[in-house]
């Protein structure tokens, strides 16, 4: 596919990355050179200086023969402006970041009005993500597929658990836990384990099935899932202001901690049931004050990676409570996995991977669209969710007859209200829904779990 990306900050960049890693022809378009080259030099990619919303420019990128336009400079209006001069230039389908909490409230009359095929906000999407993550904190990491019906959680094997030297065949025959163990990560590895891998004390398990399955596991495993009662967040930018929002029915109790005065009065405006505090964050004795030893949950939430690290390491001595670290750069994810940091938060990830799954769904060739991807293991595992159709090549066939593609796992089943945990008898039918989890890259379309 002919993709154009205006904008070629951090989710620009990142996206350029993985959609041409996916083998798509990618063009970028930036007002600075020098921004444009650092992408162009390090990817086989085409770029075009100048304003993504003129004419002229979009026509220079080859607009008329474009599948899709992305815009996703720091400019909610001028994104808008990029996809709807597209849509009338090009004809083709467009995506827009748009972040302002005042247009989310619109959205949808936006994505009607402009024609979007999509909107994406990065922001209230980590929030969305953190605000899971705060209500089951056992779990490091979230993913849901169908609605929320199924879930997808990973979490590091504590010492002394039952789990250490356990087959993975074992939590089903002898925990009686109806979830699937899909993914393992030892070191800088990264299994997709058959019935015989055994599990050891570090590694990090994701596992997949409902919501009360998922409970009962971490029940019989023994691992609490004690509820949140308070939090404190350090940064008050858009993704708190999201965060706080999605919060207050649960009856979680917020403190946000943010240097600029102005934006605490703002915050204090938008959010009345959360306590906004006026200081650095970064201050030892601010922090004490404001109860860092007492909180049940910490989240890293400023916009400087390095920040939001060594406030983490410090809660991470201080207290026991649930944390969580945003970061935007991942150059260094393998030294940054081995920190205690708790849950790791990438904004620009989500949204690459949301865009992704569009990208693939527009690409299936039988009918079998990509619903729901996931990057389980940054660049090392996806988890994929399927609708199939009635012309997908594996329908009827029990799947122990399959020839799958090595390092693959059918996760699970949904079919109606059921959710099939997947054994070899089982068998895929047209209207199910199919999760799949793979190291291979780039799956588009159900027909591509073959060998």
């Amino acid at each position: 596919m002919k993709i154009i990306i205006v904008g070629c900050g951090k989710v620009g960049h990142t996206l350029a990355e993985q959609l041409y890693s996916e083998g798509h022809e990618v063009t970028v378009i930036d007002r600075d050179g020098t921004v444009l080259r650092n992408v162009t030099d390090s990817l086989d990619v085409m770029g075009v200086e100048g304003n993504g919303a003129v004419y002229d420019v979009q026509q220079e990128a080859g607009i008329k023969d474009t599948d899709l336009l992305i815009a996703t400079t720091g400019s909610d209006e001028l994104n808008m402006l990029c996809c709807l001069i597209a849509k009338k230039a090009g004809n083709c389908h467009t995506i827009a970041r748009i972040r302002n909490p005042e247009y989310a409230r619109e959205i949808q009359y936006i994505r009607e009005e402009l024609n979007l095929s999509l909107a994406i906000n990065p922001d209230q999407a980590a929030a969305m993500e953190i605000s899971r993550l705060l209500k089951f904190p056992s779990a490091i990491n979230i993913d849901t597929f169908n609605k929320g019906r199924v879930e997808l959680m990973k979490f590091i094997i504590p010492e002394g658990s039952v789990l250490h030297n356990t087959q993975v065949m074992e939590v089903s025959t002898q925990l009686h836990c109806n979830v699937l163990i899909c993914a393992v990560e030892r070191g800088n590895e990264v299994f997709i384990p058959d019935g015989r891998f055994c599990m050891m004390v570090g590694d990090k398990i994701s596992f997949i099935g409902d919501p009360k399955d998922v409970v009962a596991f971490f029940r019989q495993i023994g691992i609490a899932n004690t509820t949140i009662k308070s939090a404190m967040f350090v940064g008050g930018s858009r993704l708190t202001y999201y965060l706080t929002k999605l919060l207050e029915p649960t009856g979680i109790k917020v403190t946000i901690i943010e240097q600029d005065l102005d934006r605490c009065n703002e915050l204090s405006e938008l959010l009345p049931k959360a306590m906004i505090i006026h200081g650095d964050g970064s201050d030892e004795q601010v922090l004490m004050e404001e109860g860092i030893t007492r909180t049940e949950a910490f989240a890293a939430l400023t916009g400087f990676d390095e920040e939001n690290i060594m406030l983490s390491l410090y809660a991470s001595s201080q207290t026991d409570a649930k944390l969580v670290t945003k970061i935007n750069h991942i150059a260094f994810e393998d030294v940054v996995a081995k920190l205690n940091l708790g849950s790791i938060i990438h904004p620009k990830l989500i949204t690459a991977d949301l865009i992704t799954q569009y990208v693939r769904a527009m690409q299936n060739s039988m009918g079998s669209n990509v619903e729901t991807l996931y990057k389980i293991v940054a660049n090392k595992a996806e988890a994929l969710e399927f609708r199939v159709g009635k012309d997908a090549p594996m329908i009827d066939i029990p799947l122990e007859k399959l020839s799958f593609k090595d390092n693959l796992l059918i996760a699970c089943i949904t079919r109606g209200s059921r959710i099939i945990t997947p054994r070899g008898k089982d068998t895929i039918e047209p209207g199910d829904r199919v999760i799949v989890v793979t190291t291979h890259s780039g799956l588009r379309d159900l027909k591509d779990i073959l060998k």
